[in-house]
């Protein structure tokens, strides 16, 4: 295999005292001598593809690369020199560079910037293969191009043996961060750097499972799953053989990932050290990770709270409750959707009476903390910093799933076959979460990407006659209780009966390591669990000392969305949409499902969503109390009654269908804010209606439309030309004001995008335009609203929702440099706060016109004078650099940088807005 180094190379190296500038460049040279010998390979040998009826017209990309593996003396070159391992980064430039290609694409040019998405390999373009572990029955193969494993059993253990091998192959070092990230025991494997703490902290709030509790998950799923719950399991112990055998192989072989010598867990002389195997709870504590990322709605219950008694403080509780409600847009009839027939999907709307709201007194809510006993490194202000910054990331309702898709109807479409184009945004890593494969085997025909050490099945792909992707929908599946305290803080009242809460803890500790230099520290997280979730608030209601605890729906079943993904990867399951639909109801995670096949397109809402109590408000806590509780709810299994698959948002063959996390359908309350007349949806929306209006749509054209609007300012396009019309609605005398008004205009009209002024050039066009919009929104946002809302409310609302979104801004859990962008924001409210006071008709308005107090001259003037200010802003200041870029680099403030999740570096690329794995697919004909 094109991964392994000799023995005799590793053997020879030593660990480095210092990660960063640790070697000579002579010393470098007498090392390279030594790694740069042939490798052995199998012959190579051609797969069939006698199943696959895409017709070469299935596409797809994953950057930075499929290797993310690297032993010890490829980190090494590549620290010093920039070397890059086989396959490691050969996806990022094609992904790169389609948006200064897409203009001029057509359909023979697609497979520059994707790969052909084909089952099965070539003879001439097979790279290797492999028996792992000297099975019979499964062969990996691996494509030139690429790398990507496509793996072949005669049998279903082989298969998903073989499929686990690959995986460690490619992503052993990252599965083992996130089983740990799972446990909440980052730290101690991995450093103690205050983004370690973070993310542990983040998740481990959210998912605080005892190793008990991770065994159950997988027994509860098997038992109530019937004959394809044994499958899974079997499966899955088979890809644990598989993962575990590759471990043996590698260490004994010497050619393991280096990160593992980097971090103090193997020598690089002695191979002391071990290499732990994996379990089947690491699978769960791994799956745990990817659903509070991107598939678990909802949360953000006390800070509603918190913003609606500041608008009721102000305003009145009649009035204040209509202030936040405006602001809140539960239902907006100006929202762009999903399903755009007019069918009605009520899920978590407002009720006529709310009943069993415990909203806190004000002033008086606290964070639970998490973290105690802080020492050493832990205990700077940068520990605390990352701390406070994961707790505000996991109790947010603004999750940051990210994902777009657009589906278009054959009926529309110039061949007559459903085109898609469609893909997950989950940021940018090196090596990346997803993987590739193709897996071939008893009950599985499947390509596509899966998420390291989760990839027993293919979860977005293609099968033999049909592909199907996500988007995070973020439907409520999560609900605060207020449970009353009694004897202590620690005591609870449970149906009347005073209940001790259990106290669940996890102690990490690290060391200064090569590859993380954090000085010693420690600390102890700690969660305390009720019944009704783990404790996130403490607060009083009604002068009553309460604890504020979350319910997830998928809390305790991580495992379960297992099903749904067997069923989809099956060729005698899925034939159709309605066997689709079927399978992503087995999902029990918050995402938006969507198909395609040579004769239909589909669409299907997943998660558990609860069946709530009469008169529940599920933007608000409620008191727990068995009158407010999930209908038949069971908290040891955490189990209730959920609303009917048809009662989810689901339609087959609607004319064409986007999304980019924007509303699913009519009464379908989402629990993010900002489902409003302006979301990023509509770049998707105003580009494939349009396409869809003209007929004959081709792949080109609807990569196109997916290109063009990943390079769009959501600002620039859908809000910009409004104020520009109050500004123009006398003439501007002011020059430094009148200059500004001149380069945005013209920007506008070039299309208001962010876009390089050639490919390479890392200038863009219109760049004072670009700067004056980013400096201007948040002035402009703070000096419209503020003023009719007062500073604690104002406060309060960019709480539930931020002002700005734009691509130099950080994005939760991905960090800055994340591509995706323009997800949350208010340009909804200046969007409908604008054309009210400019006298247009506006549908679902704010309860009242806060620029200027609603009228156009003063609105004009507030405008004015908040563009001047931005206009003078220096570039240094709109951008003031941080660890990638230096200040006033505006290009590079936007860059995406895959960031570095082992010892591999890579490039930045020019800002797309895009997913990150991308499907382009037409397929020919249908089984």
């Amino acid at each position: 295999m094109a991964r392994r180094v000799p023995r005799t190379t590793l053997h020879r190296l030593r660990t480095p005292r210092r990660f960063h500038g640790f070697l000579k460049s002579a010393s470098i040279c007498v090392l390279i001598a030594g790694l740069l010998s042939p490798l052995t390979q199998a012959t190579a040998t051609a797969a069939t593809a006698s199943n696959d009826y895409c017709g070469g017209q299935c596409s797809d990309i994953l950057p930075p690369g499929e290797n993310g593996n690297a032993t010890l003396a490829q980190i090494l070159l590549n620290q010093a020199f920039g070397t890059q391992p086989s396959h490691a980064e050969d996806q990022l430039g094609p992904y790169a560079n389609l948006a200064t290609g897409y203009s001029t694409l057509t359909d023979a040019t697609i497979n520059t910037f994707f790969n052909d998405a084909s089952f099965g390999v070539p003879s001439d373009q097979v790279a290797s293969t492999e028996k792992p572990a000297g099975r019979s029955d499964v062969t990996i193969v691996r494509d030139k191009k690429t790398g990507v494993p496509h793996i072949t059993g005669t049998t279903r253990y082989g298969t998903e043996f073989g499929a686990g091998y690959a995986a460690a192959e490619d992503r052993l070092w990252l599965m083992d961060v996130f089983r740990h990230v799972g446990r909440g025991r980052l730290t101690s494997f991995a450093g103690g750097a205050a983004s370690n703490q973070g993310l542990e902290q983040e998740f481990y709030r959210n998912a605080p499972y005892t190793e008990a509790d991770l065994q159950a998950q997988i027994d509860n799923a098997v038992a109530k799953n019937g004959a394809r719950g044994q499958q899974a399991l079997a499966d899955a112990n088979a890809y644990l053989a598989g993962v575990n055998s590759y471990i043996d192989a590698s260490d004994s072989g010497r050619y393991f990932p280096g990160e593992y010598v980097l971090t103090g867990h193997k020598d690089s002389v002695t191979n002391a050290g071990t290499i732990d195997h994996f379990k089947i709870t690491d699978l769960v504590a791994l799956a745990s990770v990817i659903g509070s990322l991107f598939g678990s709605g909802g949360g953000g219950e006390v800070n509603n709270a918190i913003s609606l008694i500041a608008a009721q403080s102000k305003y009145g509780v009649e009035q204040g409750t209509k202030v936040w409600e405006s602001f809140r847009e539960r239902n907006d009839p100006e929202a762009v959707l999903t399903v755009h027939n007019g069918e009605s999907f009520p899920y978590a709307t407002k009720p006529d009476d709310a009943q069993g709201e415990a909203l806190p007194d004000a002033g008086s809510v606290t964070r639970e903390p998490l973290v105690h006993d802080r020492t050493g490194s832990a205990a700077t202000s940068r520990a605390t910093g990352a701390s406070a910054t994961a707790a505000r990331t996991a109790l947010s309702s603004a999750k940051r799933g990210m994902s777009n898709a657009l589906v278009v109807s054959g009926k529309y479409t110039r061949r007559g076959h459903p085109i898609a184009v469609f893909g997950p945004q989950t940021g940018y890593f090196a090596p990346q979460l997803l993987m590739l494969q193709e897996i071939q085997g008893p009950g599985i025909s499947a390509r596509g990407a899966s998420f390291a050490g989760l990839s027993m099945y293919v979860e977005l792909g293609r099968g033999q006659d049909y592909s199907w992707s996500a988007t995070t929908s973020g439907q409520d599946i999560i609900d605060t209780y207020a449970v009353e305290l009694c004897q202590d803080d620690y005591h609870y009242l449970y149906h009347g009966t005073c209940t001790a809460m259990d106290k669940v803890e996890q102690k990490n500790a690290w060391t200064p390591t090569t590859a993380d230099g954090t000085a010693a520290g420690s600390y102890t997280m700690r969660v305390w669990r009720t019944k009704y979730g783990p404790v996130e608030y403490r607060a009083t209601v009604g002068g009553k000392k309460v604890a504020y605890t979350t319910l997830r729906s998928s809390y305790l079943h991580e495992a379960d969305s297992i099903i749904g993904f067997q069923m989809l990867n099956d060729p005698d399951c899925v034939k159709g949409p309605k066997d689709f639909q079927s399978a992503a109801q087995h999902i029990n995670y918050t995402f938006n499902w969507f198909y395609a096949d040579s004769q239909h397109t589909a669409y299907h809402n997943s998660g558990d969503n609860p069946v709530r109590a009469s008169g529940v408000d599920a933007e608000f806590p409620v008191w727990g109390r068995p009158a407010y509780e999930w209908k038949n709810w069971d908290p040891a299994a955490n189990t209730a009654d959920y609303t009917p698959a048809s009662a989810h948002p689901n339609s087959v063959d609607q004319d064409y269908y986007i999304s980019w996390n924007n509303k699913q359908a009519e009464d379908y309350t989402t629990a993010p804010w900002g489902d409003g007349s302006v979301h990023r949806g509509n770049l998707l929306e105003d580009r494939v209606k349009k396409l869809v209006a003209a007929g004959g749509v081709t792949r080109t054209a609807l990569v196109q439309a997916m290109a063009d609007a990943a390079l769009a300012d959501l600002r620039a396009e859908d809000v910009l030309p409004k104020l520009l019309k109050v500004v123009n609605s006398s003439a501007v005398t002011d020059p430094t004001a009148a200059a500004a008004v001149s380069k945005l205009q013209a920007w506008v009209t070039a299309g208001a995008g962010r876009t390089e002024t050639s490919a390479g050039s890392k200038t863009y066009a219109n760049a004072d335009a670009v700067r004056i919009l980013d400096a201007w929104w948040p002035l402009l946002v703070k000096a419209e609203f503020e003023p009719g809302l007062g500073s604690d409310l104002y406060t309060a609302f960019t709480g539930s929702l931020p002002v700005d979104e734009a691509p130099s801004a950080g994005h939760g859990p991905t960090g800055s440099h994340a591509g995706s962008s323009f997800q949350y924001g208010w340009w909804s409210y200046v969007d409908k706060d604008i054309r009210a006071v400019l006298g247009e008709s506006v549908q679902g308005g704010l309860d009242r016109k806060y620029c200027g107090g609603g009228s156009l001259s003063s609105c004009r003037d507030i405008l004015i004078s908040t563009l001047r200010t931005a206009a003078g802003m220096t570039a240094a200041q709109v951008y003031p650099g941080d660890d990638q870029c230096s200040a006033g680099d505006q290009w590079c403030a936007d860059s995406i940088v895959q960031r570095t999740l082992g010892g591999i570096k890579h490039g930045r690329i020019s800002w797309q807005n895009r997913p990150t794995f991308q499907q382009v697919v037409e397929y020919t004909s249908h089984r």
